[in-house]
């Protein structure tokens, strides 16, 4: 996975998989893709300066080895600055048409205006088997 050029991965900063949930078929969602596995994650600054997270980059490996690469400004539509000691949880969601991988990273700048990110950690997304 190639991060932001010229962006320090942090020391300190850590993605944490609290819980990860799995649907199948619920809602309005597409035929292809009926599997819907919702994660928790939450952001720690154990860092020795502030930073604020700008956006995201998910990177979806199904079975296949089909990568699906999803980028964006913002989390869940949010831009949390943290300060040293505070942390930062959401929940949101991947659509897949069978067992796969997710993983990523977020980016930021911290106080001094650098460029800073911080792995997520692999998530296995697996469909239950009967």
């Amino acid at each position: 996975m190639t991060e932001p050029s010229h962006s320090l991965e942090l020391p300190g900063l850590e993605v944490v998989l609290d819980k990860l949930e799995y649907l199948f078929g619920k809602g309005n969602i597409p035929p292809e893709t009926p599997h819907v596995f919702i994660y928790h994650l939450t952001i720690h600054n154990r860092a020795d300066r502030a930073l604020t997270l700008l956006g995201r980059k998910w990177i979806v490996i199904d079975e296949s080895g089909n990568r699906s690469v999803i980028e964006g400004e913002k989390i869940v539509g949010k831009t949390p600055h943290l300060e040293p000691g505070e942390s930062f949880s959401y929940n949101s969601f991947h659509l897949t048409g069978g067992d796969a991988t997710a993983e990523g990273s977020f980016h930021g700048v911290d106080e001094q205006g650098m460029r800073v990110h911080v792995r997520i950690p692999s998530i296995p997304m697996r469909v239950p088997r009967k």
